[in-house]
């Protein structure tokens, strides 16, 4: 599985908001740092395992599959990924 942006979603960083959003026909959404690094990382050519990997070399951490799952998981739902 190798999550990406579904149309017509577009990611990008807003100097007014001063955050990455996630721009569609109907509106905007803010995102959080984390949500806006996972899917920064999110071109389709990487499966999940090398997605968190890659998040988890970027900030030195370990363990976050489970989190970067779940959001994965509720991006999709809500028709960001497909």
């Amino acid at each position: 599985m190798h999550p990406k942006l579904n149309r017509p979603f577009r990611l990008q960083w807003e100097p007014a908001q001063d955050a990455h959003v996630l721009l569609y026909p109907e509106g905007m959404v803010k995102l959080n740092q984390s949500a806006a690094q996972i899917l920064l990382r999110r071109d389709g050519t990487r499966d999940i395992p090398a997605l968190v990997a890659d998040l988890e070399t970027a900030f030195n951490a370990t363990g976050l599959g489970d989190d970067v799952r779940a959001f994965i998981a509720g991006a999709r739902a809500r028709g960001w990924l497909e």
